[in-house]
């Protein structure tokens, strides 16, 4: 399966945050990578996964708790960012195998946290932002959120929103619809 040419990484990040500014010194940081893997010629999602990262330079606020589930003692058990990208580029193909996430949030954090810890940068060129194809599909003047696209799209959010693994999971979802109706750059409709 993992030489299959249709083969897709969907990534959704949740990191760090606060309610207002960070604190002194804090930065925002990966705390958690959800990755599944589409097969774009069978049309399914073959494959979830999920990444704990130990921040290195903040915390997890209340703030951040209650918006993703995710505590401090949790994302103490994950590995630190520059493993996490090693598994995302030795495991996961992520070098090598195009990717996808929901606006470009994702990509910006990885970009910057690599550059901030000298990390080297897991992912390949080839990469789509979901939103913007959601978007012209549909015929629609502002991008959604994720959620809001799936209630467009008619179908279900599953699993909590703001948790890396499972928006990774509706993003897929969204994105084999897009192909199935030929919207998918590179799908051809049925």
């Amino acid at each position: 399966m993992d030489g299959a040419a249709g083969l897709l990484n969907v990534i959704d990040v949740e990191a760090t945050c606060w309610a207002g500014e960070p604190p002194a010194g804090a930065v925002s940081e990966i705390i958690e990578i959800g990755l599944t893997v589409v097969d774009l010629d069978t049309g399914e999602r073959v494959a979830r996964h999920r990444i704990l990262v130990r921040p290195a330079r903040s915390a997890v606020s209340a703030f951040c708790t209650e918006l993703t589930g995710l505590t401090q003692a949790e994302v103490d058990t994950g590995v630190a960012f520059p493993e996490a990208c090693r598994l995302l580029a030795a495991e996961h193909r992520a070098g090598s195998r195009p990717w996808a996430s929901w606006g470009d949030y994702d990509r910006h954090q990885f970009t910057r946290q690599c550059l901030a810890t000298g990390t080297e940068y897991p992912f390949g060129s080839r990469y789509t932002n979901v939103k913007p194809v959601f978007t012209e599909a549909h015929g629609l003047r502002k991008r959604p959120g994720m959620a809001q696209a799936l209630r467009i799209a008619g179908l279900p959010l599953e699993g909590r929103h703001h948790r890396g693994e499972d928006d990774a999971w509706n993003i897929a979802a969204l994105i084999l619809a897009l192909a199935a109706d030929g919207a998918w750059p590179g799908a051809s409709a049925p």
